[in-house]
């Protein structure tokens, strides 16, 4: 896999052209940035074209841009080959609090080991009921501890485009015990895995493993290239052993708006 051709190709089709499901895209010279359709949710920008001299203007401009239209706050997902250098410290300084450090992986479904395309023989099932989705939040809320309602909403949306998203859960004895989605973006050679999650007392079963076959295969189907995931340090040393590279860091950085 030639990387830096890759991660230029990730750049165009999903940072400067992609589309997000209740997001609407705005375009400026030098950002992409998406404005969130739900309230109480975050906007985000992907993508940068800033220098040295112009980004402590560029961030200062976006900040006043997202008060005048309201919602929870920007989250700005910066990339380790964003330019300037040192545009995390200058996010920091306006404000932004960063969040984990996550490595983006990509891999190449015509290079994937065979193990990806043997028929699934776990108990995996497509959502398509309103109380799958809230199977789901408790998954979430019970492995991560956190505050997972607002997925619901999500979800829900989700489940209307099937076209570009399908959503994930892995069952043992009837119980909901794994979930995840994909997404299949149109004009994009990549689809994204996200979401995973497994409950603690099924790990380790081949339950996950099932639900990221699953949905490599259906990306195979639909014609795409290439699997991208967002991995935490630990789940990037077992996506490695199955294939997936190394394309950078990624470290989104979270500016919230003040309480009214």
């Amino acid at each position: 896999m030639d990387i830096p051709t890759i991660l230029e190709l990730y750049d165009q089709q999903e940072r400067q052209q992609g589309t997000h499901s209740l997001y609407r895209r705005e375009v400026t010279p030098q950002v992409v940035r998406h404005i969130c359709t739900l309230p109480n949710r975050l906007h985000f920008v992907i993508y940068s074209q800033l220098t040295a001299v112009n980004a402590d203007h560029i961030i200062q401009q976006q900040i006043d841009y997202f008060q005048t239209i309201g919602g929870a706050g920007l989250e700005w997902k910066v990339y380790d080959h964003d330019q300037p250098p040192d545009i995390g410290e200058r996010l920091i300084a306006h404000g932004f609090a960063p969040d984990e450090t996550e490595g983006l992986l990509v891999l190449d479904i015509e290079e994937a080991p065979d193990s990806y395309w043997q028929p699934v023989t776990a108990d995996v099932r497509r959502v398509t009921t309103i109380e799958q989705i809230r199977d789901i939040v408790a998954i979430q809320q019970q492995v991560w501890d956190k505050d997972f309602h607002w997925l619901e909403t999500q979800l829900s949306e989700f489940l209307k485009e099937p076209d570009s998203w399908s959503i994930y859960i892995g069952y043992v004895d009837e119980k909901p015990v794994c979930a995840a989605w994909a997404s299949f973006p149109p004009g994009s050679q990549f689809a994204g895995l996200w979401g995973g999650a497994t409950l603690a007392d099924y790990r380790k079963q081949g339950v996950y493993t099932a639900v990221v076959n699953t949905r490599a295969q259906e990306a195979r189907q639909r014609g795409y290239r290439f699997l991208m995931i967002d991995a935490s340090d630990m789940s990037r040393a077992i996506l490695e052993k199955r294939g997936f590279r190394f394309l950078t860091n990624t470290t989104p950085y979270t500016w919230r708006a003040a309480a009214n």
